[in-house]
């Protein structure tokens, strides 16, 4: 094969894989942004707060604020609720704790059923409503947080695919550059070189 005609089938398909990832870099990108923006509009809509600073510098064990909660809330003291970040946060160290203090640990299926087997029990069936809003609201947020991952991924993707297309661009340019010096009657394996025999043979 002429090396100019090897030369330009690298190339070309070179520019083709470099539109090929900058396509891909655009989608991922905007799934990135399409992501991003709905986990920070429904959260925005549910007006959660973070409770106060002067709540975390009161924290005690069995208030709205225990001593656990510090390390993960504290850096939210008084946020509107509006990230992924937050949602879990807020999921998993502040309403699954309030929950976990609960009757059976405030899982829903075992106050359900302890309220199902005393039907007169007007505090347990309070206590059923009370976990399932928790739970609820506890399996929305977390569910807001994964959604912020997925778009989290969809970022780091699009880079890597810019990134990839700037090299693919580049070792184009070198193939057309290295294209144009190369003469017309040169091949890719001549006859004295040792691949070609070793194929010939």
């Amino acid at each position: 094969m002429r090396r100019r005609s090897f030369d330009s089938i690298l190339s070309l398909g070179g520019v083709v894989l470099t539109v090929v990832l900058i396509v891909a870099g655009a989608l991922l990108m905007w799934g990135y942004t399409f992501t991003n923006a709905q986990v920070h509009n429904q959260l925005a809509e549910q007006q959660i707060t973070f409770p106060p600073a002067a709540a975390f510098a009161n924290a005690k064990p069995g208030t709205e604020i225990t001593p656990g909660m510090l390390p993960y809330l504290q850096k939210y003291a008084g946020q509107q609720l509006t990230t992924g970040a937050q949602a879990e946060a807020y999921a998993d160290h502040f309403i699954a704790v309030h929950l976990s203090e609960m009757p059976l640990g405030g899982v829903y299926s075992k106050v359900s059923a302890a309220s199902l087997a005393a039907p007169t029990n007007a505090a347990l069936a309070a206590e059923v409503q009370t976990v399932f809003r928790g739970t609820t609201l506890r399996g929305l947020l977390l569910e807001a947080y994964a959604f912020s991952k997925f778009g989290q991924i969809a970022l780091i993707a699009a880079i890597c695919s810019f990134v990839l297309a700037g090299i693919m661009a580049l070792l184009s340019v070198l193939g057309f550059v290295h294209l144009r010096r190369t003469r017309e009657d040169e091949e890719v394996l001549t006859s004295t070189h040792p691949l070609r025999e070793l194929v010939a043979s």
